[in-house]
C-alpha cells in the first residue's frame, strides 16, 4: 500500500480541490492512502492589499512549492490559474483534472445584469484582467479592489453595499453557491485568465513513481488547452502586472484559442484568435501571442512596464 501527502492551501474551495483530487486517485488507485497536509501561502496571509500591488507570481503556490522540493509532501493541488508561467527547478505540472466551465460570473445584489446596471455602479475585484475588461464595456462603472475567498467576497459585497462583484464560476458552483449567480458573462465581455476552471497537480521532476500514477488521471483535453494558455502567458510576461486573457478550447482534434491584452483602463484592447492541431498546443499559444504582440500589445506592454518603473 503507497501512502502519498497531498499540499493543498486551507481554504473552504481548496480543500474542495484536494478531495476531487483524492477521489479521482483512490479511483484508478483504490489502494492508496492519501493524508491532505494544509500549508498557509502568503496570499492567504496578505488580505489588505490588492494583488496588482504585491505581485501575484507564487503569491498562492511558493510555499507549497517549497514543501515538494524538501519532501514534506508529494504532490500539490492549486487552481491552475495561480501557478505562475514558469515552474521553479525541480518542479513540474504533472496532470490535470477535467475543466469546469472557465468563465466569471457577476454576483449582482439588484439582480440586474451587466448591460442594466446604472451608471456609477460600484463592482468589486482584485483582477487587474477583470477591471480591464469591466471598463472597455462599461467605462461608466466604478472598480473596487475586493481580496479573500468567495464567501468572504459575497460578504464584503453586502456589507459594504457593493452593486456586484465579478467572480470565477468555477469556484462558485464547487462551493454550491451558484445561487448567489446573477449573470455568466460571456467571453466577448470577459475572457477568463489563464487556466481558469481547472485543478492543477504539480510534482518534482523525474519522479517516475508520481509519473505513472498521475499519467492514469490526467484530462489530456484540458491539458492540451492549458499548455496552449500557458505558452501564451509566458510569451507576454514581462514581470509586470498586466491586463491579460486568454481561453483555448480544443474539440476533434483542433484548438481554437483566443486572447487579449488590454491598457489598464481598458481604452485599449488587443485582441485575436487562431486555431490549430491539439498536437501543437504550445506552438498555438505562441502563434497567438506574436500576433497580438505585432497588432500593439507590445507598446501597451512597455507602458505599463514604465509605470512600474517609475
Amino acid at each position: 500500500m503507497m501512502r502519498l501527502k497531498l499540499g493543498t492551501r486551507g481554504s473552504k474551495l481548496a480543500l474542495w480541490q484536494a478531495q476531487a483530487v483524492t477521489e479521482r486517485l483512490k479511483e484508478y488507485h483504490p489502494d492508496l492512502q492519501i493524508e491532505v497536509v494544509i500549508i498557509k501561502t502568503a496570499g492567504d496571509k496578505i488580505l489588505d492589499v490588492a494583488l496588482s500591488r504585491i505581485g501575484d507570481k507564487g503569491l498562492f503556490t511558493k510555499e507549497l512549492e517549497k514543501a515538494l522540493l524538501d519532501g514534506t509532501i508529494d504532490l500539490a493541488v492549486h487552481s491552475l490559474k495561480d501557478l505562475p508561467s514558469q515552474l521553479g527547478e525541480g518542479l513540474k505540472l504533472a496532470a490535470v483534472m477535467p475543466r469546469e466551465n472557465p468563465g466569471d460570473v457577476l454576483i449582482s445584489r439588484s439582480g440586474l445584469h451587466l448591460s442594466d446596471l446604472p451608471a456609477g455602479s460600484v463592482i468589486g475585484t482584485s483582477s487587474l484582467r477583470r477591471t480591464a475588461q469591466l471598463k472597455a464595456v462599461r467605462p461608466d462603472l466604478q472598480v473596487i479592489d475586493i481580496r479573500g475567498n468567495v464567501e468572504t467576497r459575497i460578504k464584503k459585497m453586502q456589507e459594504q453595499q457593493l452593486d456586484g462583484i465579478i467572480l470565477a464560476y468555477a469556484g462558485v458552483k464547487r462551493l454550491g453557491l451558484e445561487h448567489w449567480i446573477t449573470q455568466v458573462l460571456p467571453y466577448d465581455i470577459m475572457l477568463p485568465a489563464t487556466g481558469q476552471g481547472t485543478i492543477a497537480i504539480e510534482t518534482r521532476d523525474h519522479d517516475e513513481k508520481m509519473d505513472s500514477i498521475l499519467e492514469t488521471v490526467n484530462d489530456r483535453k484540458t491539458f492540451a488547452e492549458i499548455q496552449a494558455e500557458r505558452a501564451f502567458l509566458g510569451r507576454l510576461e514581462g514581470g509586470c502586472q498586466v491586463p491579460m486573457a486568454c481561453l483555448a478550447e480544443c474539440r476533434e482534434g483542433v484548438i481554437h484559442m483566443q486572447g487579449l491584452v488590454s491598457s489598464l483602463d481598458g481604452s485599449r484592447v488587443i485582441r485575436d484568435s487562431i486555431t490549430g492541431s491539439s498536437h501543437e498546443p504550445e506552438q498555438i499559444g505562441l502563434n497567438l501571442a506574436e500576433r497580438i504582440l505585432e497588432a500593439g500589445a507590445d507598446r501597451i506592454l512597455r507602458s505599463i512596464q514604465s509605470m512600474g518603473d517609475q
